[in-house]
């Protein structure tokens, strides 16, 4: 099937009539608050990850105390609401919102029609957009079993990057002022090629190897599904869970790893397929991208533990207590930023509600520590933990277990896939503003000890008496 011309012409209208805005908006922004301080840094933010420190600006989240990830502005509750959901594909039971929504929502800032948000999911789902190159396939096929899910989806990332327009513009010396133009085509090209890379990897590690073909009839979220081999029907409830995980897992400000990483490697003009990899490959880090698959974990732990017994708040709350009088956390409970449940958690919880409800053992641990974790952690040790709440990750790897993906390792490529949205809008964002390389200045211990030590540290240092 070949791609008709007219959703990428009006994409690129609808974005040439929004880019000018966008930089005469960031142009008066500019000028008022260039000379700004946007507040002190400390030593030990610098020395520690840097958390706090308002270094960067991102157009496409803002992660809210209260409320929330806010995706343009949007609460998850407004997002649910407002965007498309799979009916645009024709799927009338459809809940969700299509990522494909959400693409459109964070690269304009604006919330799609449902034909909009129709035109681009079919352009994402076919040819020639959703073609995977012969040697990509190749590549990917032979790749170890045993090698890392995450590895072998940044590997197949690097050889998608023989598709790169941006690559070719740039080498061709195009004004940097059209470079948005092609970071969006490659964007757009990537993103569509994802859920065939990733189903691929699947079925190559875990299954028999064979990839059904994409079937242009669903969307982004259900084709994905249907070629890992996880639908009985078109319309069957795992499609609108992997709409809800992939809108939702979307974005989150610009300063996590992946996002950062993008961004950063980004400014230096490397393409969008070499930008992508490198924040996958922070994503690959188990401080970053392994926590659901650590909070699944956690809960199975439980149900081993309670063998054949329903689990209850008693037992839950023992547990917990015994867990922390050890030293350890609860995982999936807690956040550096939020102070309240996350509206992500509770989207998920929903959908369990509905449709796990009474018929998983592991949701019925979750949804107690859910009842009985947060009274515990609000109390311990006199109310230290400033968040007791749950977070995304709680949930989430329940969810995908028990409707059929139980390879914990592959979680982070599904959380990966759906991160591209929001960094690879960021990236295309980024070359719009024409965003200069990043460059912050960097001190050494020496300087901090020589300009702000009281008593000057020796090396090697003194032991003090």
């Amino acid at each position: 099937m070949s791609r008709s011309p007219q959703f990428y012409q009006d994409l690129i209208r609808a974005m040439k009539e929004r880019v000018p805005e966008m930089q005469e908006r960031s142009r008066q922004i500019m000028a008022q608050t260039k000379d700004i301080s946007l507040g002190e840094v400390t030593v030990g933010q610098a020395a520690g990850g840097m958390r706090g420190v308002k270094a960067l600006i991102c157009e496409t989240s803002e992660l809210d105390v209260n409320e929330g990830i806010r995706f343009r502005g949007l609460t998850i509750p407004e997002i649910q609401q407002k965007l498309p959901t799979g009916r645009a594909r024709g799927f009338e039971h459809s809940e969700y919102p299509i990522p494909e929504a959400m693409l459109w929502l964070l690269l304009t800032g604006e919330i799609p029609t449902e034909a909009e948000a129709r035109q681009l999911s079919l352009e994402l789902t076919s040819e020639p957009y959703n073609s995977v190159p012969k040697h990509a396939r190749k590549i990917i096929d032979e790749l170890p079993v045993h090698q890392h899910p995450m590895s072998q989806f940044v590997t197949a990332i690097m050889a998608l990057q023989t598709e790169s327009k941006f690559a070719v513009a740039y080498q061709d010396g195009v004004n940097r002022t059209k470079h948005w133009k092609y970071a969006l085509a490659d964007t757009l090209n990537l993103i569509a090629k994802i859920p065939l890379v990733s189903a691929r990897i699947y079925r190559q590690t875990f299954r028999d190897g064979n990839t059904a073909t994409a079937d242009k009839n669903l969307d982004w979220s259900g084709n994905f599904a249907h070629m890992c081999g996880l639908t009985e029907t078109s319309d069957d409830p795992i499609t609108d869970l992997m709409r809800m995980y992939f809108t939702i897992h979307t974005d989150h400000e610009g300063g996590n790893v992946s996002a950062h990483a993008t961004h950063l490697v980004g400014s230096t003009l490397s393409d969008p397929y070499l930008s992508y990899a490198a924040g996958m490959c922070g994503l690959a880090g188990p401080l970053h991208g392994l926590a659901n698959q650590e909070s699944l974990r956690f809960i199975s732990r439980i149900q081993r533990l309670l063998g054949d017994e329903p689990p209850t708040k008693e037992f839950i709350h023992k547990f917990v207590v015994d867990l922390l009088e050890s030293g350890q956390v609860v995982p999936g409970f807690g956040h550096a930023v939020l102070r309240v449940t996350d509206p992500r958690y509770t989207i998920q919880r929903e959908f369990a509600l509905k449709y796990l409800h009474g018929k998983s053992p592991l949701f019925a641990i979750v949804d107690l520590l859910y009842q009985v974790a947060p009274g515990i952690l609000k109390e311990w040790k006199g109310g230290k933990i400033a968040n007791p709440w749950p977070n995304l990750d709680a949930h989430s790897g329940v969810l995908l277990y028990e409707y059929g993906l139980r390879e914990d390792t592959f979680y982070t490529v599904l959380f990966g896939m759906s991160r591209a949205i929001g960094v690879l809008s960021n990236y295309v964002l980024d070359r719009a503003l024409m965003a200069p390389i990043e460059r912050p200045k960097s001190i050494t211990l020496e300087h901090i000890n020589k300009n702000y030590c009281k008593t000057y540290v020796t090396d090697p240092p003194q032991k003090k008496s």
